[in-house]
């Protein structure tokens, strides 16, 4: 199984992008893992939060193979702990799922069509974070899943 990441943006922090690289190489141990980081959209003087999100959604559309299994993230999505989480990529894995396909929105979210693409729309917690937090969480949260589906020590069970 292939593991993909679809976002929108870049990570503005260094210690973001220091933390998301030290995860996406933790995650290439296990699983064949890409990130594709899409353009934000700018939304001038007058920024119209569904315009951009439209627009982004469209970008992130294209990005998803019609065959993966989409995974957004929202805040309104269910609530996984990290053994349930750990259980559903194992599932996947054993099922012979060929990609399963990660996205994240912007700054304003996604769009329905985006949300409707999803097989499975997941939250990262109750609270809010920043698109590029939840994208380091995200990263952790899986890099975590494989320990556990691996037996390993990193989760402390």
């Amino acid at each position: 199984m292939k593991l993909r990441l679809v976002c929108v943006g870049r990570l503005s922090e260094s210690y973001l992008r220091d933390g998301a690289d030290d995860f996406a190489g933790r995650i290439q141990r296990y699983l064949p893992f890409s990130i594709a980081e899409l353009k934000e959209e700018k939304g001038g003087k007058k920024q119209d939060p569904q315009f951009i999100r439209e627009k982004e959604g469209e970008r992130l559309l294209a990005k998803i193979p019609d065959d993966a299994f989409a995974i957004v993230l929202d805040e309104k999505g269910d609530l996984l702990g990290s053994e349930t989480f750990a259980e559903l990529l194992g599932r996947h894995m054993v099922r012979g799922t060929q990609e399963l396909v990660f996205v994240i929105g912007g700054a304003y979210g996604l769009s329905n069509a985006v949300r409707q693409r999803g097989n499975l729309t997941l939250s990262l917690s109750a609270m809010t974070f920043t698109h590029q937090m939840a994208r380091l969480i995200l990263l952790e949260q899986i890099y975590r899943g494989m320990t556990i589906l691996r037996n390993e020590p990193y989760h402390n069970r």
